[in-house]
């Protein structure tokens, strides 16, 4: 399946703004807004904290089954997917990373 199919399984993202990801310091490391352009990346990355409590390096590697076709885009042209290459990198290291939501209101 492609990533158009997959994000049609996975729940509503209507009640997040945003999604801010922290390291194991509570450091914010990145924010992805809800807003065209990332909504898939936060249904993605919401899923994956909801199902993992986390992106550890396992729900990494269902992440990019999830991104599908972009997966393997991203691993061809680094750079083009940031949150895919986010992603490509958790899978390599023990790092995980915190989920904070940010509510819309």
């Amino acid at each position: 399946m492609g990533f158009a199919e997959n994000l049609k399984k996975l729940p509503g993202i209507s009640h997040l703004s945003a999604l801010r990801l922290l390291d194991s310091e509570g450091r914010e490391i990145a924010l992805i807004e809800n807003k065209p352009g990332s909504v898939g990346s936060v249904a993605v990355y919401n899923h994956l904290a909801q199902t993992y409590g986390a992106i550890t390096p396992e729900a990494a590697q269902k992440g990019l089954e999830i991104y599908a076709e972009h997966s393997e885009e991203a691993r061809q042209f680094p750079r083009k997917h940031p949150h895919v290459d986010r992603l490509l990198h958790l899978t390599d290291k023990t790092q995980t990373l915190r989920v904070k939501p940010v509510f819309a209101l």
